[in-house]
This record gives C-alpha cells, structure tokens and sequence, in this order.
C-alpha cells in the first residue's frame, strides 16, 4: 500500500500553516495505523521536502509531534505487518477524534 499517494500529499498543508487553530478545531487530514499494535498516528501538516507530518500519535502515550513518513514506510510491528493509510478515514476536526480516545 502506497503510504501517501500524490493526490493525498497535495491536500496537506505545510508545517506551522495550522499553529494558529485551536486544536480541537485542526483538520485531521489522512490516519496511519498499525494492524499488530496499538499505535495511531492523525495527519495535521506534512513537510514535503523533509517527508515529515505533524499530527497527533497514540501510541505507549497520546501526544502531539513530528513523524517520518520515511520510518512509517519501513517500520514492521510484532507480526511483520507493516504501517496502513485507513482507506475509510474521512477528515475531520481533531476534537472529533480526541472524544472518541
């Protein structure tokens, strides 16, 4: 699975364009998952020179930061599986996806 196809990638704004919003209120545009764990990761920005998102993770702690998109590529958990794009993900506000955590 293509992790982060073009057509997707043009819709991201760039890192910082959000750090005016009020969280809640942040666009969440693409989720990642990994199909052997319980790591999420919620895509706000993304830094197409760099390949680095900005976004929301749950992983051992819920928090916000910066990830790869070169290591989500590469990375396998536990089982073998590697990192999915959630086909069925619709973008919403992240105080839509903070109530369901």
């Amino acid at each position: 699975m293509e992790l982060l196809p073009k057509e997707i990638e043009e819709t991201l704004p760039p890192l910082y364009a959000t750090e005016n919003i009020a969280i809640k209120n942040k666009i969440v545009k693409v989720k990642f998952f990994s199909p052997d764990t319980n790591w999420t990761w919620y895509v706000v920005e993304f830094d197409k020179l760099n390949r680095i998102f900005f976004g929301y993770v749950c992983g051992i702690a819920k928090e916000w930061g910066y990830f790869s998109l070169d290591e989500l590529e590469e990375v396998k958990g536990p089982l073998g599986l590697h990192i999915e794009r959630d086909l069925h993900f619709k973008e919403q506000p992240f105080g839509k996806i903070y109530e369901l955590q």
